[in-house]
């Protein structure tokens, strides 16, 4: 099965890390804090990464800001997207100023060390999920549109793609997918007109959508990132998207539902997903590895995704650490 995202356990490549990383479907890695311990370290790691693969590899992170920031000591601490709207209130051209100075930081930190992507930014609506939480730009769909749109900028001026995650929308559902199977009751209209609205109004410039492993009961009974009806009938037709889906982590629980860790593979493949997060269980990674090919010919997705030239803006960085300063709340 091509096109895996896996994880190493430490600050350094072992010599397994090294074997697995190399096997031609692994197209890319995801750090974790556990694989952070300090400026020099992350260079020295990327570095070795790179010497491995080269650059034709895709290095990724979870780094949103507020409780998910994988990096923190010599990394700006990003407050959480929530944030803005809550210091802006009405006023969404400043706010949307600040989320495109956040956006180009959070970008810009990261590629200088050669780090390709951050799974950002959170479309979901803020709702009743506390996975969620403020993690989410607002309640408000049109301003999650328009906060998400300038954070994106952001990041696309400092050279990293993006990825809107939990498609079709976690904010509404109690449940977190990382330790129980949601299920969102709701009809689909309900979903449409509402937490859907911002990714479909994103799509065309969305790099990556990130489906959710929530079960919309009255819509399919799969979780999202294994349905084709939400991956090929509403994203990629209704929506129009046209860039790469990534799953969520294949071993969270809300992926349970659909079998095994194998089986769980082929059912996202086969549903439109194009590259495939399998994290902490490396028993679990070599067994998807030892799948039989994907019988669709696919397109290079991680190459998609790689991360563009970056050229340091002082004036920008400025702008961007006052910015920062403004936020009073420490993460």
């Amino acid at each position: 099965m091509s096109g895996l995202i896996i994880d190493i356990a430490g600050l350094s490549l072992t010599d397994e890390d090294k074997e697995v990383l190399q096997h031609t479907d692994v197209k890319g890695l995801i750090l974790f804090s556990r694989n952070y311990a300090s400026p020099q370290q992350l260079r020295q790691l990327i570095d070795e990464i790179r010497t491995l693969r080269g650059t034709n590899f895709l290095i990724t992170v979870d780094h949103e800001g507020g409780r998910v920031q994988r990096f923190r000591e010599g990394f700006s601490a990003l407050p959480p997207m929530a944030a803005l709207a809550e210091r802006w209130g009405g006023n969404t051209e400043q706010a949307k100023q600040d989320a495109y100075d956040l956006g180009w930081l959070m970008a810009a930190e990261l590629r200088m060390f050669d780090i390709d992507l951050s799974y950002a930014p959170v479309l979901d609506l803020m709702g009743e999920s506390t996975v969620i939480g403020n993690r989410a730009f607002s309640a408000h769909p049109l301003q999650v549109e328009q906060l998400a749109s300038a954070f994106m900028q952001g990041m696309a001026a400092a050279g990293m793609r993006c990825v809107g995650k939990h498609f079709p929308g976690h904010g509404t559902v109690v449940a977190d997918s990382h330790i129980d199977i949601p299920i969102d009751d709701r009809s689909f209209a309900s979903i449409q007109h509402h937490d859907l609205t911002p990714f479909k109004a994103l799509a065309s410039r969305l790099d990556a959508v990130m489906p959710a492993h929530v079960i919309y009961s009255e819509v399919d009974p799969l979780p999202a990132g294994f349905s084709p009806f939400w991956l090929q009938q509403v994203l990629r037709q209704e929506c129009q998207f046209e860039g790469v889906i990534i799953s969520d982590d294949l071993l969270m629980e809300g992926a349970r539902v659909v079998g095994d860790v194998p089986a769980r593979a082929r059912a996202a493949y086969e549903a439109g997903a194009e590259l495939l997060l399998v994290c902490n269980n490396r028993k679990a990674a070599m067994g998807v590895l030892e799948l039989a090919p994907a019988p669709l010919a696919r397109r290079d997705a991680a190459a998609l995704l790689f991360g563009k030239a970056f050229q340091e803006d002082l004036a920008q960085k400025q702008q961007s650490l006052a910015t920062l300063a403004q936020y009073s709340e420490k993460v």
